[in-house]
């Protein structure tokens, strides 16, 4: 019975009868103010910011103009979702998002699991919003003439390990001023910071100031916010058609062969970076008590902003790989970056403005989400009393507000891009999973009263195999030497840059005498740099590989091999069990095809994501079931009732 309980469910019935009388216990009505429209504009506020102006950079510099289809396919992806997301809204009205969902769906210990990763997608997807929007910020503040201290402008991680990579590539030979600028800064920044005693103070203050601004704005009311975002999504698409109408006139087609130098692998290295750029139209469901109609206008809004942002993301894909070539793109601003390389200097003024604008609309659409999600827990006993407080004027959930705006500003200090980016990504992406699996499992329950809206139900049973068989026929016909390296965990070889930064100075010299009697092109001659020397080599992989092998260093540097190596691939072998298990689900009960083929997208990347995003948000799930079990399950209306 215990273990039963685990599993209780809320009935779409009772959600609907608490939406009536929260207007006791605290639980005031939020105000009603959106309309489909407003809806499309906050999608589009959350979805174009860090992907458009930051990371599709770096998905470009690795799949080179071939990420186009890596955004149809995390459109298509997101679309599937969306569809199971709009189905629930429709059904289920109320501004719980996944979260609720899955209490209809699941039970009560998926719900709570599910709330608790949302904190990832909301709460730690904010951060990185906030320290890309401090990039941008003070890149305009030094176009101005005003420059702050690189210790103000970074965060703690990327300055320590910024520094210690940059003492080891010029301990390797590389002169300070070859250096990336973005391991300059980092060097810079560490060295010239305060210190107290072995700590350096290293810490954004800017994404602290928007985080703060963002947050007493979402705290002052829905209608402002409303107002606000609107007008910033109407600067930021303006800006966008610019820089399409005006970057077309220098694409040069000659960038864009080869369309795929990397490889399916170097597409696909940029799904996180990609699927980052469209978190954010869920977040639209969290609103849904705020909506006139939300059962009308809720699908309506998520689509349309879906839609209107992967049009944009490929036309601007196409541009930047075709002004410049693609192996340039792996930088923080690519937008500014290709202007200011062709010598259009307003150009990359104008962006740096309109990405500071875009994204603190992104911030200002994730500060609402998280504080509405804490709301419904708070009203179904998991999270204290106080959390579903509504403000008496403003209709906001006043204490929820204030507490992301510290959860969010803190760590903003502290945490670097990349690590928050992927996180934020498992997190929103189990959510994505959990939101299509629910729609599966109450697809053939007659006893849930159906909303406005409904996926189109396509029977899956026999075109699942289908395109299992076609992943297959790819997979050893097209792309068989990677397929049987994943199988057989063939050896890998180090790039030249983890080989460098991994060698002490005593490694360092041996390297670069063995480099001296291998160097046919006398290149030892004019430079002392090793990431240059071995650079030389990566053209050819033979030659590549027989420079490695003769290295007089540890094979644990020059070689990934063994559980180090397939230990990045567990997560790849979780996502093929899981797709046999489904497709035998699909051929017994007839499932929905969009809903299963959005759960199946989301698996996979989530699988394309390494190893460490899992065990980290595999540690983050069980410290949220310490709290569960410690204080929500024993105050849990469904228990006291």
């Amino acid at each position: 019975m215990a273990f039963k309980s685990l599993f209780r469910k809320k009935t779409v019935q009772d959600i609907l009868k608490q939406v009536e009388k929260n207007n006791t216990d605290g639980h005031e009505a939020l105000g009603k103010h959106l309309t489909a429209r407003d809806l499309t504009a906050f999608g589009i506020a959350a979805i174009v910011g860090a992907g458009i102006f930051s990371t599709i950079g770096k998905a470009s510099a690795d799949g080179g103009p071939a990420v186009i289809f890596l955004f149809l396919f995390t459109a298509i992806a997101c679309s599937f979702a969306a569809f199971a997301y709009a189905e629930f809204a429709s059904m289920v009205p109320v501004s719980g998002s996944a979260y609720t969902y899955s209490y209809v769906a699941f039970g009560e210990i998926i719900a709570w699991i599910i709330g608790w990763a949302l904190i990832m997608e909301y709460a730690v997807g904010n951060i990185t919003v906030a320290i890309s929007w401090s990039d941008y910020f003070t890149g305009l503040l030094e176009s101005g003439g005003i420059s702050l201290p690189q210790w103000v402008q970074m965060d703690y991680l990327t300055a320590s390990n910024g520094f210690k990579d940059a003492t080891a590539l010029m301990q390797g030979g590389k002169l300070y001023e070859n250096l990336s600028p973005a391991l300059q800064n980092a060097y810079v920044a560490w060295t010239s910071s305060p210190v107290l005693g072995s700590f350096h103070f290293v810490a954004d203050l800017p994404a602290l100031l928007i985080i703060i601004l963002i947050t007493a704005l979402v705290y002052r009311g829905m209608k402002e916010s409303r107002n606000a975002s609107n007008m910033m999504v109407i600067v930021k698409l303006c800006i966008v058609l610019l820089v399409i109408a005006v970057g077309i006139g220098y694409v040069d087609t000659a960038n864009w062969h080869p369309f795929a130098p990397n490889g399916v692998s170097g597409v696909l290295k940029g799904v996180s970076a990609v699927f980052f750029a469209y978190i954010g139209f869920d977040a639209i469901s969290t609103t849904a008590e705020e909506c006139k109609d939300p059962q009308r206008d809720l699908p309506k809004g998520m689509m349309w902003a879906i839609i209107i942002c992967t049009l944009l993301y490929i036309a601007i894909a196409l541009v930047l790989t075709g002004m410049v070539s693609y192996n340039e793109l792996n930088v923080g601003d690519p937008l500014a970056f290709v202007f200011d390389k062709l010598n259009l200097k307003w150009m990359s003024g104008i962006i740096a403005v309109s990405a500071v604008v875009a994204m603190a609309s992104v911030l200002l659409v994730f500060q609402m989400g998280q504080p509405r999600i804490w709301m419904s827990m708070s009203r179904d006993g998991l999270l204290p009393k106080r959390f579903s407080k509504v403000h008496p004027k403003f209709k906001t959930p006043s204490y929820a507000t204030i507490v992301t705006g510290f959860v969010v500003a803190v760590p903003a200090l502290f945490l670097n891009l990349t690590m928050v980016t992927d996180l934020c990504s498992i997190g929103t992406l189990f959510a994505f999973v959990l939101v299509c699996a629910g729609v599966l499992a109450l697809q053939n329950r007659t006893d849930i009263p159906r909303g406005k809206f409904k996926t189109p139900y396509v029977n899956s049973k026999y075109i699942m195999p289908i395109l299992v068989l076609i992943g297959l026929v790819f997979a050893f016909g097209y792309n068989k030497k990677a397929t049987m390296d994943f199988i057989t965990n063939e050896t890998q070889i180090n790039n030249s840059s983890t080989i460098i930064t991994s060698l002490n100075k005593e490694e360092t010299k041996k390297v670069y005498d063995y480099l001296v009697t291998v160097d046919a092109k006398n290149a030892t001659v004019y430079t002392p740099d090793l990431e240059v020397l071995l650079n030389q080599y990566q053209q050819d992989d033979v030659k590549y590989a027989s420079v490695i092998a003769g290295m007089p260093i540890s094979d644990t540097i020059k070689y990934e091999k063994g559980f180090d190596l397939f230990k990045h691939k567990i997560p790849m072998w979780i996502f093929l069990f899981v797709l046999v298990g489904l497709m035998v689900w699909s051929f017994k009960e007839n499932l929905s095809l969009i809903p299963l083929l959005g759960l199946i997208c989301c698996l996979y990347m989530m699988a394309e994501l390494s190893v460490w995003n899992w065990i980290y948000f595999g540690v983050w799930l069980l410290i949220g079931l310490v709290i569960y079990f410690s204080f929500s399950r024993k105050n849990s209306k469904l228990r006291l009732e």
